[in-house]
């Protein structure tokens, strides 16, 4: 799924999105505004790459970076939501995980959790990715536009 749909189904639906990232420091934002016209739809961006700014910036709950660590679902389910609620919009997309190219906090690399915040409440899934660095970021991308896209139509609906 392309970055070009995920514009096009929420502008059809009057919807904003906003994401939160971590290990695509900001591909995903930057994936989404390559398209002409993103701006009726792209509220903004965070790049929250370490667990100090995840809870600084976006306010995920410190003690749930304490108990889970950064790589985790929860964890991605709060900066979803932290993203929709800072910039206002109706989406928040959020990325955490391990690109590589060693293993973090335990996790293998291609560990990812990716969420989707929305009208309909947020909603995280789990990746397990492979390839190296560069491929890890771009298929996280590419799940989370995808996902986008899946639930605005479902919820559209």
């Amino acid at each position: 799924m392309s970055a070009v749909e995920a514009v096009r189904v929420l502008r059809t639906a009057g919807h904003s999105v906003a994401t939160a990232e971590s290990l695509t420091g900001g591909l995903v934002c930057a994936t989404l505004v390559a398209v002409p016209g993103a701006s009726d739809v792209v509220r903004g961006g965070v790049v929250a790459y370490t667990a100090q700014a995840k809870i600084g910036v976006l306010g995920v709950d410190a003690g749930l970076v304490a108990r889970r660590g950064t790589v985790d679902g929860e964890v991605a389910s709060a900066m979803a939501v932290a993203a929709a609620r800072l910039f206002g919009s109706d989406w928040g997309l959020a990325t955490t995980g391990v690109a590589g190219p060693d293993p973090s906090e335990g996790k293998p690399v291609g560990t990812v959790h990716v969420a989707v915040s929305g009208p309909g409440g947020v909603r995280a899934r789990q990746l397990r990715l492979s390839g190296d660095r560069e491929a890890i970021r771009h298929a996280t991308v590419a799940d989370v536009l995808s996902w986008l896209v899946d639930r605005v139509e479902e919820e559209s609906r």
